[in-house]
């Protein structure tokens, strides 16, 4: 008897190693809410374990002729836990299923169907061979239906199957298929850039056409759900593809050593390979690659690796390792298609964090093109992007990275938008193509410095930002502060927030995004004139936080400080000599900061002066006997 285990024990290690040396399909399931999915998902689970424990009874029954065992599991059991799941909120993030055939191993992306999780069923998205977008047969093409379809297209997903369920609750109706089919089939054909899209009348809960053919839909000829992943081509591991590989840390034990380590995006690479590091564009050929300590001949895309250089040449993390012959390329503006993630809505002109795997950078969002109607296709004028919102846009960062169009490599071509403040992911983009003002426009260097400027004015150039409510005082005390300079001898300018939308901001309301404008062309004149040399006095309401730091990063710590005009809003409405405050009270004038649209007030500004205990003289001492104790004029 212990022989027979041994020999049983032995079959079933065979039959696990088969399944670990299978290809791999990655699928997503999409739809509306309740058309399915959970179900969809607990069916093919079940199914799978009765197959793999059929076999192991097979193996059993060859061994010691005796009768299967019945093992498997519920299905309504399984439904009802995947149900509870979402219940408990755990569908916040994207659930991921596996199971195993004879032919494959599964990896399917578990995503709910609510509009605010659309972030989920992106992130689900990016990795996958094949969608399954879910109709409910009753209500027929939905929203969401549109929503997510367009997603997995954008996101580079070329197969769908087009899986329309609960065809028992329409007694199986031909006629209602047929018209879903139809309706999608129109809307793709104008919407998405597809491959292939495969329709499949079926019943998730009753097993109809998932893993045989069902009696019911004798009028449908075509595969079942599991007949079409079983034999779908899988389009690739992306070895095809030119060598690219960021490099995630540097690797230097002694030395004699010096490792580039990080995981192959794709292409393949050996030894004596020559390559290029971008951004950059230093050059040197393989000398050698280490997996586990192992020397490695050839090393393909998705191991991860450290591989050494020939030269001694400056590469460090955030650096892109590339094939020479086929380098990709580098530039600091692109059109991008983004999906924005984030109840705040996407702001042009405001300034976020880039991230595409190992690159960082800082963003700037330019005015966007066009915005896309996942409804109606049509490309709409929007000035700013709201939660599942997708647009076309120019986005520039402050330094030139590595790049491939998302369409040829998707990990060099896709990156993800950080909120500087709260740290939180608000978006995720695909580079469609590096402008060419990119590669055109150069910064030009010139023989007279900053500092050569500033010494020749015996001063310390830099931006005096004040902020605070309109009518707290800033433009008098910004006005007798630079008096006050002038005496002393400094050379000064002021740029005083009504004055500037009399000229160079003449164009730009009151909206938010209007608002992020003007601040951020204020800040871009403040850093020419602390390049100028000159002390340059900011009088603006400067409503929100993100721009403040906007405006800090643009010049060194030591030239920004920010002076918060602490003034109550009820002492700003005495004062209010334009009237501002009434109309806004009355509704006249909406986006007024107070009343109808917020003031972040600063957390840890260099000085903050209340006006209800100092006079604007006094606020203005204050100023100048900072600058003289830190020495910074």
């Amino acid at each position: 008897m212990a022989h027979i285990d041994d020999l049983i024990a032995e079959d079933i290690n065979l039959y696990l190693k088969k399944h670990e040396e299978k290809e791999i399909l990655r699928f997503i399931t999409c739809g509306s809410v309740d058309d399915g999915k959970s179900t969809l998902i607990g069916r093919m689970l079940y199914e799978s374990h009765m197959l793999f424990d059929d076999h192991l009874a097979a193996l059993e029954q060859d061994s010691r002729n005796i009768g299967t065992q019945e093992k498997g599991i519920d299905f309504a059991l399984l439904v009802d836990g995947l149900s509870a799941e979402r219940e408990q909120g755990i569908t916040i993030d994207v659930a991921y299923r596996f199971f195993s055939t004879d032919r494959r191993k599964y990896i399917v992306a578990d995503t709910p169907g609510h509009e605010e999780y659309t972030r989920n069923m992106a992130t689900g998205s990016s990795t996958a061979d094949v969608a399954i977008i879910l109709v409910d047969a009753r209500n027929g093409i939905m929203t969401q239906t549109r929503r997510h379809s367009f997603i997995v297209s954008m996101l580079g997903v070329k197969k769908i199957i087009l899986a329309i369920n609960k065809l028992d609750l329409v007694n199986y109706s031909k006629e209602i298929y047929d018209k879903i089919v139809q309706d999608y089939t129109i809307f793709a054909e104008n919407a998405l850039e597809i491959e292939e899209i495969t329709s499949i009348p079926i019943s998730a809960l009753l097993g109809d056409n998932i893993i045989s053919k069902s009696d019911n839909t004798k009028w449908y000829n075509g595969p079942t759900i599991m007949d079409y992943l079983e034999t779908v081509e899988i389009i690739g591991d992306n070895n095809s593809n030119p060598f690219r590989m960021p490099v995630q840390w540097v690797n230097r034990p002694n030395l004699d050593f010096r490792g580039y380590c990080g995981m192959i995006a794709s292409g393949k690479i050996k030894p004596g390979d020559e390559i290029r590091v971008l951004p950059g564009g230093q050059q040197s050929t393989i000398k050698s690659i280490f997996f586990n300590n192992n020397e490695l001949k050839i090393a393909t895309s998705g191991k991860s690796v450290t591989i050494t250089l020939s030269d001694e040449i400056d590469v460090s993390r955030g650096n892109v390792i590339v094939s020479a012959k086929d380098p990709g390329g580098e530039a600091n503006q692109f059109q991008a298609h983004i999906l924005w993630l984030s109840d705040d809505a996407m702001i042009p002109g405001r300034q976020y964090i880039f991230k595409s795997n190992t690159q960082t950078s800082l963003l700037n969002l330019g005015r966007l093109k066009y915005q896309i109607n996942v409804n109606t296709l049509n490309q709409t004028p929007a000035k700013e992007l709201g939660l599942n919102q997708i647009a076309v846009c120019n986005i520039s960062l402050d330094k030139r990275i590595a790049f491939d169009p998302y369409k040829e490599n998707k990990t060099t071509g896709g990156f993800i938008i950080i909120d500087k403040i709260t740290n939180h992911t608000v978006g995720m983009g695909l580079i469609d193509f590096a402008l060419r003002r990119s590669d055109n426009i150069h910064w030009q260097s010139m023989d007279i410095t900053k500092e050569q400027r500033a010494i020749q004015k015996s001063q310390s150039p830099k931006i005096i930002w004040f902020t605070g409510l309109s009518g707290s005082g800033k433009s008098s005390i910004a006005n007798i502060l630079e008096k006050k300079l002038h005496s002393m001898g400094h050379h000064t300018i002021i740029l005083d927030g009504d004055n500037i939308r009399h000229g160079l901001n003449k164009d730009l309301g009151f909206t938010e995004a209007d608002r992020v404008e003007n601040i951020r062309r204020v800040g871009e004149v403040a850093k020419l004139m602390v390049e100028s040399g000159l002390i340059c006095i900011t009088a603006f309401i400067s409503p929100f936080e993100s721009e403040r730091r906007m405006i800090r990063s643009l010049v060194s710590e030591e030239e920004f400080i920010e002076i918060y005009v602490d003034t109550p809003l009820e002492i700003c409405e005495k004062r209010d000599v334009k009237g501002l405050y009434a109309k806004a009270r009355s509704g006249q004038l909406p986006n007024f900061t107070g009343i109808s649209s917020p003031f972040e007030a600063p957390q840890n500004p260099e000085i903050r002066i209340d006006t209800t205990k100092v006079s604007t003289e006094s606020a203005a001492d204050t100023v100048i006997d900072f600058l003289t104790k830190n020495q910074l004029t």
